[in-house]
């Protein structure tokens, strides 16, 4: 039986050590494989920790569109390897890290197991992952509501900022436009 692609889209943060060499290395291992095929990136955005210990380092957060052959545990397993190699610790809930790749969609599917929730349980209130991925697809939807939207509704829109250090590189990243915080 042959198995078609399925488009994914990552979420990548880092608030531990050098966040953009982190960033830029594990797109490449994400998409270092002939089963995953990069499709989009977004920019990188600078936010502050959201949950987790008090007074953390910012983040850097990004967010990429794949296709792949991967079923979704092995790309849950291929996620959780690419952090390994960047020494990611899973110690503290929420606490600072290396390198986080969540999935927030896998194509069409449902799934609440205690092994992978989709679409993402918190994605949807979560800027740091809604407002990039609106960057690179304004025209994106979770749950059937605009990322645009969903962005502006986000309690941590206000500490979401553009960082200069990382260019998206490929894809149809860095589309303009203006996500304001719902009042």
């Amino acid at each position: 039986m042959t198995r078609l692609f399925t488009r994914a889209v990552l979420a990548l943060g880092s608030n531990l050590g050098d966040r953009t060499e982190t960033l830029s290395a594990a797109v490449a291992e994400l998409v270092d494989r002939p089963e995953v095929r990069l499709r989009d990136v977004s920019p990188v955005v600078q936010t502050e920790a959201v949950g987790g210990p008090a007074d953390q380092p910012d983040f850097l957060n990004m967010v990429l569109e794949i296709e792949t052959l991967l079923g979704p545990y092995e790309l849950l397993e291929h996620c959780h390897a690419v952090e390994a190699a960047h020494h990611r610790t899973r110690a503290v809930r929420w606490g600072p890290r290396t390198l986080d790749v969540d999935i927030i969609t896998y194509g069409e599917v449902l799934s609440s197991d205690d092994r992978l929730t989709l679409p993402h349980p918190r994605a949807a209130e979560r800027a740091f992952v809604l407002y990039p991925w609106s960057l690179m697809d304004p025209q994106a939807t979770l749950g059937g509501v605009s990322v645009v939207e969903l962005a502006a509704r986000a309690a941590d829109m206000p500490s979401v900022g553009h960082f200069e250090g990382i260019e998206p590189c490929g894809g149809k990243a860095g589309r303009e436009h203006t996500v304001q915080p719902a009042p």
